[in-house]
């Protein structure tokens, strides 16, 4: 059963008479409450098919990291985009991975930008209750039908749900209130180390530069159906350190005999040394010389927009989501996501190193990895911290440790009065769910492309409907809702619909 079919539930009450006048008041169509009406029957006539196009994507995975279905993935994007409407698409070639670029010209006097990504997170199929590419329907009590399936929520979900609503509108013989430029890429989950060749190429920044600001669609919704509107992002970089026995003159060069090692040094052990000297005993809090020194401090303001998030988010709802029974240094709820908003980190991704398989094989290996990555905050850059690191190595004496930096980009801010946010505001209100604002995520994306020069846009993510698990075991999105606080797909597909109304409204 679709989610319009629930005729009397709260989001069936919000998204019907408040909402339509919230449109007109808005700016959007002339005849709001017919466009609603048709486009609510379009979405749930099709809601099979956008059921299917969400499990077909999903059965395509394009994973980065293991350079796969990089050139399908891309052009399966490029396809997505067509059959949605976009009358001018291309694969566009980069150093790495291609992307997409795609116009919708509505004839509107509002362009808004919208920034895909076509790639998702490795997985491991065993640690898993279904096929990881199955998009697998399952019943989940107190919420409804779910979809298990990587890219279920980050971000393919949301995505194809925001194609489900331009279809929709196609389908109801409505025009879009305003024009749409697309830019998708594949390589955001290793730090989108090439996305910048995108939107850089003069024409795509054209094109851009056009737009009231950009874009993600996204699950903004919290389990108990709270909505939060984040106004940035944090930085990050993705490195590898690297020790080898080659690189430090010590050691073996190649794994030898573990009985050797009361004669011989150790790289792994060495690798294990120079991570203890990055960050506190505790690893909560940054050792590298100067990372603090351009940290920004959060300002009165941005506390109290945490203080409004914290109270309408209860602190054990986070915490069961989190799977975590304690906050960091058992800090009260509100100062540890104060702290989560304006600390940067050191993380460790992975180690790696000799014999991982079963049993044991008693080896001395010869070199050894750590997958880090080092969320930044304003007004740290890639660039700084990148130099840091390295001059911290060689300062503490390792300096023959490689370090292999795969991707990055610098933290991201909009602000909360720009256009763009604004309808994202109003859009949750008329829906019935005043959104809480958080002065940025904890998670990164690379935003910095649009909101830096020479762009300089604002940019954010908008959408209803819920899903957990990214880059985890059995990551779902909410399909079909049987709880009234929560959107499913349908809805969701709805709130995009008035979401491009109230950009057209704010941006008049």
């Amino acid at each position: 059963m679709s989610d319009l079919e629930f005729g009397t539930d709260r989001r069936r009450v919000m998204m019907g008479a408040a909402a339509t006048a919230a449109l007109l008041v808005s700016g959007g169509l002339a005849s709001a409450a017919d466009d609603t009406t048709s486009v609510r029957k379009a979405i749930a006539s099709q809601h099979a098919m956008s059921i299917k196009r969400l499990q077909d994507w999903i059965a395509l995975p394009s994973i980065a990291a293991e350079g796969r279905n990089a050139q399908e993935g891309a052009r399966y994007m490029a396809e997505l985009a067509k059959d949605a409407g976009f009358q001018h698409v291309e694969v566009v070639p980069t150093s790495g991975v291609p992307g997409v670029f795609a116009t919708l010209d509505a004839g509107a006097p509002t362009t808004l930008g919208l920034y895909f990504m076509y790639d998702v997170k490795q997985f491991d199929p065993k640690e898993w209750s279904s096929t990881p590419l199955g998009g697998r329907l399952v019943s989940k009590a107190g919420m409804g039908t779910i979809m298990v399936g990587r890219g279920a929520t980050n971000q393919k979900g949301p995505e194809a749900t925001f194609l489900a609503a331009l279809h929709a509108m196609r389908a109801a013989g409505r025009k879009l209130p305003v024009n749409l430029v697309l830019v998708a890429e594949g390589e955001e989950e290793i730090g989108s180390p090439h996305f910048a060749e995108i939107v850089h190429r003069p024409d795509i920044l054209a094109a851009l530069k056009k737009s009231v600001g950009v874009f993600m669609p996204s699950h903004s919704q919290g389990p108990s159906g709270s909505v939060e509107i984040t106004l940035g992002a944090k930085g990050i970089i993705e490195l590898e350190l690297v020790s080898s026995g080659k690189n430090w003159g010590r050691g073996p060069a190649q794994d030898i005999h573990s009985s050797l090692k009361a004669a011989v040094d150790s790289p792994a052990w060495h690798l294990v040394e120079a991570l203890q000297t990055l960050v506190s005993p505790d690893g909560n809090r940054v050792a590298v010389d100067h990372w603090y020194e351009n940290v920004q401090p959060l300002t009165q303001h941005q506390k109290d927009l945490i203080a409004a998030f914290v109270r309408a988010n209860p602190e054990a709802e986070r915490m069961k989501e989190l799977h975590i029974s304690h906050w960091i240094d058992d800090l009260p709820y509100e100062k540890a996501m104060q702290r989560l908003a304006s600390q940067p980190t050191v993380n460790i991704e992975g180690l790696v190193a000799g014999y991982t398989g079963p049993g044991g094989k008693t080896i001395l290996p010869g070199r050894a990895v750590a997958k880090l990555d080092c969320r930044l905050v304003p007004n740290q850059t890639r660039a700084e911290a990148t130099a840091k690191l390295k001059q911290y190595l060689q300062k503490k004496g390792f300096g023959d440790i490689e370090v292999n930096v795969t991707g990055g980009y610098d933290p991201t801010e909009t602000d909360e009065g720009s256009a763009i946010i604004q309808a994202e505001v109003a859009t949750y209100k008329a829906l019935g769910y005043p959104p809480a604002m958080i002065p940025r995520g904890a998670g990164s994306w690379p935003g910095v492309v649009f909101t830096g020069p020479p762009l300089s846009l604002p940019a954010g993510h908008f959408g209803m409907g819920y899903g957990t698990g990214a880059h985890a075991p059995d990551e779902f999105m909410l399909v079909e809702s049987t709880n009234p606080a929560l959107f499913g797909m349908d809805d969701a597909a709805l709130a995009y619909v008035r979401f491009l109304h109230h950009v057209a409204g704010h941006s008049a």
